[in-house]
């Protein structure tokens, strides 16, 4: 087929429509990471792309709050650095405990589950987080080798307390996993003083960045478990080079020992370095370290409590236990009698800005509405609440004139 005689639609450059994206992720890029994006590309052994890894693994040192030699990125979506992780952790037969809070707890009991481990769950009603206490008992009668967590689960917005937990997988000889892709700079996060040995991470939360490329770090005990399974791949290998004796990592791609070497001096080549995604994630956390992590936590939390202070005053209620929830997505009830695919959809057509609904039990039961990166911020705020308080009232919702983003300016003040 010669190109003219293409639809339209596959004839023309593909141009997205203006979105103000207020719902629990993606979020609206800063455009200083999609300017920083836009940059030529230059070889991955380049002098300055080696560089620029090296300039990377430094800066989220400083967001992860670590001293861990390796803090590097993983080229996937932030589900790849959650893989990576845990298959080159656990091996087939390994036990691992993972607290069920949300979705994306199960989401980690499946990916151990493909990796052959032998997991045990503890849940809660979707809305609670897991208490300390509950983990510990549950650590002693299970005997793990991982205990794999979610800090911020935006399935329920509720955000995991972590700062016992290392203690308790300390002292039991259990390595400390844990996926902070929704909350880490949005809330406090504190990797060396709570003990983690294994995080991962996206930039497409509060970061304001895409998807794409996965913060990972690694404490040294995490990492000599690693070290234990590396094997060179056949075609890179060279006299000299000698596997470990553990059991080879089932991924190729994800096989987080591979990807160390990758990162390391030794530069041994592992795959093409998506090198505008490493331009990007480097300047999301130049930009978080500019304005200062303790300052953007309290940036999210500031616009996630006139948010919610917002939703409130309009009458509506808000989910979950309110003392656990996430600084940057707030869960709120569909009134009954509201058609809450019917407001998302008059937001999106009238006014350009998109919230979300959630999965299994909650799906159509609430809105989860993120105030995240570059959109946690005054005017994102207040446009959202004034939108969705006119598209309520069009679905006979009699939420009272003015006084959300009155209740919002109050917080902001």
């Amino acid at each position: 087929m010669n190109f003219d005689d293409l639809p339209p639609a596959l004839r023309s450059t593909f141009l997205p429509p203006p979105r103000l994206l207020m719902g629990p992720g993606p979020i609206t890029c800063d455009p200083r990471v999609l300017q920083a994006m836009s940059h030529q590309l230059v070889g991955q052994f380049d002098p300055s792309m080696t560089a620029c890894m090296n300039q990377a693994m430094a800066l989220y040192r400083e967001v992860f709050r670590t001293q861990n030699r390796w803090t590097f990125l993983v080229d996937s979506t932030a589900r790849g650095g959650i893989e990576a992780c845990l298959v080159s952790l656990l091996e087939p037969g390994d036990r691992v405990l993972v607290p069920v809070t949300g979705r994306f707890g199960q989401l980690l009991t499946e990916i151990a589950e493909r990796c052959g481990a032998e997991v045990h769950t503890i849940s809660v009603p979707w809305g609670e987080v897991c208490d300390p206490a509950q983990i510990a008992e549950a650590l002693d009668r299970v005997r793990p080798k991982l205990l794999a967590t979610v800090q911020g689960d935006t399935s329920t917005t509720m955000c995991q307390p972590l700062d016992e937990l290392g203690r308790l997988c300390r002292e039991r000889e259990v390595l400390f996993y844990c996926d902070c892709t929704a909350s880490i700079v949005g809330n406090p996060f504190e990797t060396d003083d709570w003990g983690l040995d294994a995080v991962s991470a996206g930039l497409q939360k509060c970061l304001g960045g895409p998807s794409g490329i996965a913060p990972v770090t690694l404490s040294d005990r995490a990492a000599a478990v690693i070290r234990e399974r590396r094997h060179v791949e056949r075609g890179i290998r060279a006299e000299g080079d000698e596997d470990a004796g553990g059991e080879r990592i089932r991924s190729n791609y994800f096989d987080l020992a591979m990807i160390m070497d990758y990162w390391s001096e030794a530069r041994l080549n592992h795959h093409t370095e998506a090198t505008s995604m490493l331009y990007g994630a480097r300047e999301c956390a130049r930009i978080a370290l500019e304005e200062g992590i303790d300052n953007v936590v309290e940036r999210h939390r500031v616009a996630g409590e006139a948010l919610a202070a917002g939703l409130a005053a309009m009458g509506l209620h808000l989910f979950g236990d309110q003392a656990h929830r996430m600084h940057n997505v707030v869960g709120v009830y569909i009134p009954d009698g509201v058609d809450g695919d019917a407001v998302r959809g008059r937001m999106l057509a009238h006014f350009a800005i998109e919230i979300g609904t959630s999965f299994g039990p909650l799906h159509g039961v609430i809105w989860r509405i993120g105030t995240m990166g570059y959109n946690a911020r005054r005017d994102a705020v207040l446009t959202t609440l004034a939108c969705l308080e006119q598209c309520l009232r069009r679905e006979g919702f009699a939420a009272p004139a003015g006084e959300a983003v009155a209740a919002a300016l109050d917080v902001f003040a």
